[in-house]
């Protein structure tokens, strides 16, 4: 396995697309610090799943609305200064969620609704883009497993 993918889940993000991502971080900082350190640097990386394992979530009990969904979260990306970027996965269910940081998707499978508090519903499928900004509020509904690619920058 390449230096790469080695490291590809090592964020917990199991309470939803609104992880707190750095209360959730499995990985100290110095050890990420270390990793890159060990692992000569390329200025690309691929997306793959045949070489990385996923973590597994679900929603935060209290954001639960409905279903019973679960998370699959690749995460290839832990770059210094809270940039992030991988690949997500959820089942059907729906819940509650809250960003403190910005994010853009692109939705890869499935069928999900996001509808923000007090606001549109938006229904995003396979080819759909869009960009979460801080300050969002409102729930996230899987409709058909769906599968999106993410940068998040806190």
């Amino acid at each position: 396995m390449s230096c790469a993918f080695r490291s590809a889940s090592k964020m917990s993000m199991i309470s939803s697309p609104t992880w707190d991502r750095r209360s959730q971080r499995s990985e100290p900082q110095a050890t990420a610090a270390s990793r890159r350190q060990r692992c000569p640097m390329s200025h690309m990386l691929k997306f793959d799943l045949s070489s990385a394992e996923a973590e597994i979530g679900a929603p935060a009990p209290d954001r639960l609305i409905s279903g019973n969904p679960e998370f699959r979260t690749w995460n290839f990306e832990d770059a210094p200064g809270g940039l992030y970027a991988g690949i997500w996965e959820a089942t059907p269910g729906k819940w509650r969620i809250v960003y403190d940081e910005w994010e853009y998707f692109h939705i890869l499978s499935g069928h999900s609704i996001v509808t923000e508090d007090g606001g549109e519903s938006v229904h995003v499928k396979a080819g759909d883009s869009m960009i979460l900004r801080p300050g969002f509020t409102g729930t996230w509904e899987v409709v058909v497993t769906t599968r999106k690619d993410y940068v998040i920058r806190l």
